[in-house]
Formats: structure tokens, sequence, C-alpha cells
């Protein structure tokens, strides 16, 4: 992940259904997610080498509601799922298409899926799915922006930066109880 933010004051990790995940804050925004790693030191160690001297400490209140919902999005809640695409991120760092596709995919409902070429589409930029799976692949903020509901054509998994990868989407996917309509890698499943 490339993004990283001057302006981060603190990280923790908090339990979820996947495992501790980890989340890194500033001011007034997130400034980065981290999926779980099958250790917690190993997701620490993930975090701190994103940002790096930046201490794990306790998360103000604020925080504590994002990671809340987070965990819960992640059993599966779909109103924390819709809490989520209003939390504050720090994009600042990053170049602005892959703000653009980001900001697009906080607003894929949990559930649902597009194509990577149904989000360049959405973009405005039809012929660029390439380019927004290689945002997605970017993506600091994983899940609050959830690129796991982005998949290739025909419904297949496409790629998954995140520790697990394609089975990693699959299972956030399954959480969620996702529906795919043509078969597809995960309608065989």
């Amino acid at each position: 992940m490339l993004h990283t933010s001057p302006d981060t004051l603190g990280l923790a990790l908090f339990p979820t259904a996947l495992g501790d995940c980890g989340m890194a804050w500033g001011p007034q925004a997130i400034t980065g997610v981290q999926l779980p790693y099958p250790q917690r030191d190993d997701t620490l160690a993930a975090l701190q080498a994103r940002f790096p001297g930046c201490a794990e400490v306790p998360p103000p209140g604020w925080v504590q509601s994002v990671m809340a919902d987070v965990a819960a999005m992640l059993h599966g809640d779909p109103q924390a799922g819709a809490r989520l695409a209003a939390v504050p991120l720090d994009m600042t760092q990053a170049p602005p298409f892959h703000q653009e596709v980001w900001q697009a995919a906080r607003h894929i409902p949990m559930g649902e899926t597009l194509t990577y070429g149904e989000m360049a589409a959405l973009l405005g930029q039809p012929g660029a799915a390439r380019a927004v799976g290689q945002a997605l692949g970017a993506n600091p903020f994983a899940p609050i922006v959830p690129c796991h509901r982005i998949l290739a054509r025909g419904q297949g998994g496409g790629g998954f930066s995140a520790l697990g990868g394609v089975d990693t989407k699959l299972r956030m996917l399954q959480t969620e109880q996702a529906r795919f309509g043509a078969p597809g890698l995960f309608d065989a499943l």
C-alpha cells in the first residue's frame, strides 16, 4: 500500500470476524486500515510499516465507533456497512483517479457487486477497467472502501491484495450474503 499520511496520530488493533484488523487515524480522518494477518503481531507490524514512527495508542471515541462498525460489517451487519460510507478518510496522498474509484466503491451496498468494467463505466471511463483494478489494489482503507465488492468480468474474483487473496474476498462477500446472477467463481462454491 502506497498511501501514508503525515497527519497520522495513532494506530490500534481491534477484533473482527476475520481476525484482528488495524486502523490508523489523524485528527479528523482515518488514514489507513489493515486487514488481518494470522498473527496479531504481524498485523501490527504491517500497519507500523505503513505508518513509521506512529505508536499503538488507545483510539479516541470516534475511532472506536468506526472500529465497531467495521467489526459489525464484517459480521454481516448492513447498517454498519452503510454507516461506513460516511466515515472521513484521508485520501490526500493518493492520485485523483484512485480517490475517485475509492469514493465510488464506498457507495456499493453490502451484498451487491460490480465488475471492474462496470466501475470504470460508472466513472465515465469505460476503457479503464485495468486502471480501476490498480486503484483497488492500492486501496489503503479496506474494508471501509469495499474493494471486495468489485469482481472480474463473468463474476470471477479478480485479484485481492489482502492476505488470503481471493479466498478472503470470498469470505467477505459470503458474510454479506452477496448474490451473483451468472455462473462464476463464487457461484460454484
